[in-house]
């Protein structure tokens, strides 16, 4: 059994764009890919992991069975683009941390250039780096994740 929210993540995507090569996605490749055992995870890391993927998924009434098998008996959650960009990055801070990446690991994962350089030669999320400068003025993805890393290394996470 593979961990589907660990999917959704900037680190996995990183690694499936490095595997696969062309635009479909072999059970053979998804096999490779590093989805991370269910066993690893603590109480505290699904309490972490499950309410934020509620609070992304449960966003319409036609989803309350999907809540209550959660737990969750409450409204749903309002679509608030903002909350999500958090909410994201503090799932893409938390799996990369338990996947075992640094912070400089994770800098280069989101933006090469930011890592090595501004002559570096590879990108990794083109599209979106350059959708959120014109959005937002910056790549708001990556301070996004990096401050959400900051956060999780500041009130002493480590995974495992």
């Amino acid at each position: 059994m593979r961990t589907p929210a660990s999917f959704t993540t900037q680190a996995f995507d990183f690694v499936a764009r490095q595997k696969v090569g062309g635009v479909s996605l072999s059970y053979f490749i998804l096999k490779q890919l590093p989805a991370l055992s269910p066993d690893i995870f603590t109480k505290p890391d699904i309490d972490f992991i499950v309410s934020r993927v509620l609070e992304l998924t449960y966003t319409a009434y036609d989803l309350k069975a999907w809540a209550a098998a959660l737990g969750y008996t409450d409204s749903p959650f309002p679509f608030d683009p903002e909350r999500r960009a958090q909410l994201r990055a503090e799932l893409d801070a938390y799996f990369a941390m338990l996947y075992g990446l640094s912070r400089d690991e994770l800098r280069y994962i989101l933006d090469p250039a930011d890592a090595m350089g501004p002559d570096y030669p590879s990108e990794t999320f083109r599209v979106l780096k350059h959708n959120e400068e014109r959005a937002f003025g910056e790549y708001r993805t990556r301070r996004l994740v990096l401050a959400a890393w900051d956060a999780l290394a500041e009130k002493g996470f480590r995974p495992g």
